[in-house]
C-alpha cells in the first residue's frame, strides 16, 4: 500500500501549494493590492479555485483514497490523513466545479464592494453582490445536503459535525447566564474611568508594542509578519509562512493590541504544527472553534489579565509617556475591562461578545433558510442589537456592515467564535494545572511556557485529531462551558465590586 500512499500525499502535496498560493494572494488583496486590481484578482482566484477544485475530485484521488481508507496498517497518523482527506474529497465531488470558480470570484469581487459600502455606510450598495454570495452557499448546501436546516451544511465547513440543533440550546444556555451578569454590573455603581483610552496614541508606536508583544508571546517573525488591514485576520502559505494583521486607532490605546494578540494565537498556532503534516490536509488547525480557542486565549485571558499587565503596564507607559503618566495599573486594568454595550463586535468585551455572536448567527441562520430576505437585514440587525444590548447603530458601518465574512462567503463562521470562548476558558483552566506556577511566570513577563504548553498539547498534531478529541485528550473531558462561565463571573464581580449573590 505505501505507493498509493506515496501517490495520494504527492498529489495531496501538490494541492496545498495550490491553496497556500490562494492563501497569500488572499492576503495581498486584502493589505497590499491596488483597488482597481479587484476584476484581475477575481479571475486569478477562480482560475486557482477550479485548479484546485479539479485536483481535488480527481477520480484517481478517490481510487487511492478508497485503497487507503481501510488500511489497518498505516500509521496513526497515515489513518488520520486518509480520513480528513476521505471527508475532503467526498464534499467536494458533491460541489461542481463552476459553482467553486463562481464563489471565488465572486467574493474576491464582494471584497473591495463590502470596503467601499462600509466606509460610505450603504448597505444597499452592498445587497447585489451579498445576495449573489447567499444564493451560491444556499446551492453549496443543497449540493452537500442536510437533514434539518441548510445552515447545518455550511456549518460543518468550519466546525465539522455542528448542527443548528446544537447550537441554539447551547446560545440558549449561555444567555441565561451572560445577561444576569450585565445586568448585575449595568447596576454597580462601580465604573471604570476610560477617558485616558481615547487619548493619542500615535500609530507606529502602538504597531512597535504590538510586534515586541508578540515576539514575546513566542511568535516567530523569522517564518510570520504582520500588517495593517481594515478588518484582521491571518493568512499565509504554510506553517513557515504565516501572516497576521492588525489595525490601528489612534485614539484607543488597546485596539491594535488586543487585535494583534487574538491574531498572534492564530499564527502560534499554525506556526506550531507539526512539520511532518506540512503539505497534507492535516497542516492546519483541526476546527475553527480550537482555532479562535487560541486567538481568545492570548486576547482575553491573558491580554486582558491583570497578571499579564504587572509586567507589561509599565512597558506601555514607558512607550506612552504622557499619555499614561498619570494613569495608575488599577485604573488601566478596570478600563481595559470596562462593560458597556458596544456597536463593533471585534471591540466588545468579554460579557457582552457572545451576544453579538448569537445576534449574527439568528441573522445568517434566517438569511440562508429563506425567512430574511438580504435587503432586510439593517432592520433586523438594528432591532436585535436593540434587544439585545440596548442600543441602535446609528449607520450601517457601525451596524451590519462592520464585519469582513459574508464578503468572504463564509456563513457558518461566527458560532466558532463563542465555541472558541468557550474552549479558551476550559484549556487555560486546565494550563494552571500543569504548569507550575503559571500565574506567577505570566506576572514575570514569561509567556513562552504557556505557547509551549499549548504548541505541546493542541497545535502539533495539526488536523489529525478532531476538535472532541483534542479537548478530551488535553482537558480529560468533552467541552463543558462552566469553565467560561465561572471565568466571567469571578473575573467581573472583582472588577465592578459586585456582592455575592448579585448575580442571578
Amino acid at each position: 500500500m505505501s505507493n498509493a500512499l506515496d501517490e495520494l500525499k504527492t498529489r495531496l502535496g501538490e494541492l496545498q501549494d495550490i491553496r497556500g498560493t490562494q492563501g497569500v494572494l488572499g492576503w495581498d488583496m486584502e493589505t497590499n493590492m491596488p483597488p482597481k486590481g479587484a476584476g484581475i484578482r477575481g479571475n486569478q482566484m477562480s482560475t486557482l479555485a477550479r485548479m484546485s477544485h479539479e485536483m481535488m475530485t480527481d477520480k484517481r484521488v478517490g481510487e487511492l483514497l478508497n485503497t487507503l481508507k481501510d488500511d489497518q496498517s498505516l500509521s496513526k497518523t497515515d489513518k488520520a490523513l486518509v480520513r480528513e482527506a476521505l471527508r475532503d474529497y467526498e464534499k467536494s465531488v458533491k460541489i461542481p466545479v463552476d459553482l467553486v470558480q463562481e464563489m471565488a470570484k465572486a467574493t474576491s469581487e464582494a471584497h473591495h464592494v463590502w470596503i467601499n459600502a462600509r466606509r460610505d455606510k450603504k448597505f444597499a450598495d452592498f445587497v447585489p453582490v451579498l445576495s449573489k454570495i447567499v444564493d451560491l452557499n444556499r446551492r453549496m448546501a443543497d449540493c452537500w445536503g442536510y437533514t434539518d436546516s441548510p445552515y447545518d451544511a455550511l456549518l460543518d465547513e468550519y466546525e465539522p459535525g455542528l448542527t443548528t440543533a446544537q447550537v441554539d440550546p447551547l446560545f440558549a444556555k449561555l444567555k441565561t447566564h451572560i445577561v444576569p451578569l450585565l445586568q448585575a454590573i449595568q447596576n454597580s455603581p462601580q465604573k471604570p474611568d476610560t477617558a485616558f483610552m481615547s487619548r493619542q496614541y500615535p500609530t507606529e508606536d502602538q504597531l512597535a508594542f504590538s510586534r515586541r508583544v508578540l515576539e514575546d508571546m513566542g511568535f516567530d517573525f523569522d517564518r510570520g509578519r504582520l500588517d495593517l488591514s481594515v478588518h484582521p485576520f491571518t493568512s499565509g502559505a504554510g506553517i513557515d509562512d504565516v501572516r497576521l494583521t492588525t489595525r490601528v486607532h489612534e485614539n484607543d490605546v488597546f485596539s491594535a493590541l488586543s487585535s494583534s494578540m487574538h491574531e498572534g494565537g492564530h499564527g502560534m498556532y499554525e506556526q506550531g504544527i507539526d512539520h511532518a503534516l506540512e503539505r497534507t490536509p492535516l497542516g492546519s488547525g483541526t476546527s475553527l472553534g480550537i482555532h479562535e480557542s487560541q486567538s481568545r486565549l492570548w486576547e482575553n485571558q491573558i491580554g486582558r489579565g491583570k497578571l499579564f499587565w504587572q509586567h507589561f503596564y509599565p512597558q506601555l507607559q514607558g512607550v506612552f509617556k504622557q499619555q499614561l503618566q498619570d494613569v495608575s495599573l488599577s485604573q488601566f486594568y478596570a478600563a481595559i475591562n470596562n462593560v458597556k454595550s458596544s456597536f463593533i463586535r471585534v471591540e466588545a468585551d468579554e460579557v457582552t461578545y457572545n451576544l453579538h455572536i448569537m445576534l449574527r448567527y439568528e441573522i445568517e441562520k434566517a438569511v440562508i433558510e429563506g425567512s430574511l430576505a438580504v435587503a432586510e437585514i439593517p432592520q433586523a440587525w438594528n432591532e436585535k442589537v436593540q434587544s439585545y444590548l440596548g442600543i441602535t447603530p446609528p449607520d450601517d458601518g457601525q451596524g451590519c456592515l462592520q464585519d469582513v465574512h459574508w464578503s468572504h462567503g463564509s456563513f457558518g463562521y461566527f458560532p466558532t467564535y463563542t465555541l472558541g470562548n468557550l474552549y479558551s476558558a476550559q484549556f487555560y483552566a486546565q494550563a494552571k494545572q500543569e504548569i507550575s506556577g503559571l500565574e506567577d511566570k505570566i506576572a514575570a513577563g514569561e509567556l513562552l511556557p504557556l505557547r509551549n504548553w499549548l504548541n505541546e498539547k493542541i497545535h502539533f498534531v495539526g488536523r489529525s485529531e478532531t476538535a472532541d478529541e483534542i479537548v478530551n485528550r488535553v482537558c480529560g473531558g468533552p467541552l463543558d462551558a462552566s469553565h467560561f462561565v465561572d471565568y466571567l463571573t469571578q473575573k467581573y464581580s472583582e472588577v465592578y465590586a459586585l456582592k455575592a449573590g448579585a448575580v442571578g
